[in-house]
C-alpha cells in the first residue's frame, strides 16, 4: 500500500464513522441516552474534523481523496451501523472500530512522511484515549 492508499483508508474509515456516529447519535435509547447522545455528536464532530485534514494532506502530497460514500464503503475497514443496535452495541460496536484503526493506524505509522506519521500518531492518541473511557462506561 503507498501513503495515499493509507490515508485514503484513513478518510474512508472516518466517513464511515462520521455517518456511523450520526446514526448512533439520532437513535441512541435508554437510561444512557444524554451521556451517549453527547458523546456520540463529539464523535461525528470529531470524525469530520479527521476526514479534512487527512484529505488536504493526501492532495498536499498530490494524490486524490475519496470523496464518495461507495468509495468509502468499499475502501473502509470499519462497517456502517445496521440501524438497530442497542447502546450497549453501539459503545461495544465503536470500540471494535476503534481497536481496528489503532491497529491500523500503528502500521501506518512506519510511513517515510513525517508529516503524515504525526498525524497518524496524534489521532492514534486520541483513539486510545476514546477506547479507555469506552471501557470504562460497559465496566472493563
Amino acid at each position: 500500500m503507498n501513503l495515499t492508499d493509507i490515508l485514503n483508508q484513513q478518510i474512508a474509515n472516518w466517513t464511515v464513522l462520521y455517518y456511523k456516529f450520526h446514526n448512533y447519535h439520532w437513535y441512541v435509547k435508554g437510561p444512557q441516552f444524554f451521556t451517549l447522545h453527547t458523546t456520540f455528536e463529539e464523535l461525528y464532530k470529531e470524525a469530520a474534523l479527521h476526514i479534512d485534514e487527512l484529505a488536504e494532506r493526501t492532495l498536499a502530497l498530490g494524490g486524490e481523496p475519496v470523496a464518495t460514500m461507495t468509495q468509502c464503503l468499499a475502501l473502509a475497514s470499519v462497517q456502517e451501523a445496521s440501524g438497530n443496535e442497542t447502546a450497549e452495541q453501539m459503545v461495544q460496536a465503536t470500540v471494535h472500530d476503534f481497536n481496528k484503526m489503532i491497529g491500523e493506524l500503528k502500521i501506518a505509522e512506519v510511513v517515510t512522511d513525517e508529516i503524515t506519521g504525526d498525524m497518524f500518531l496524534a489521532i492514534r492518541s486520541n483513539l486510545e484515549k476514546q477506547l479507555w473511557m469506552l471501557h470504562s462506561f460497559l465496566g472493563k
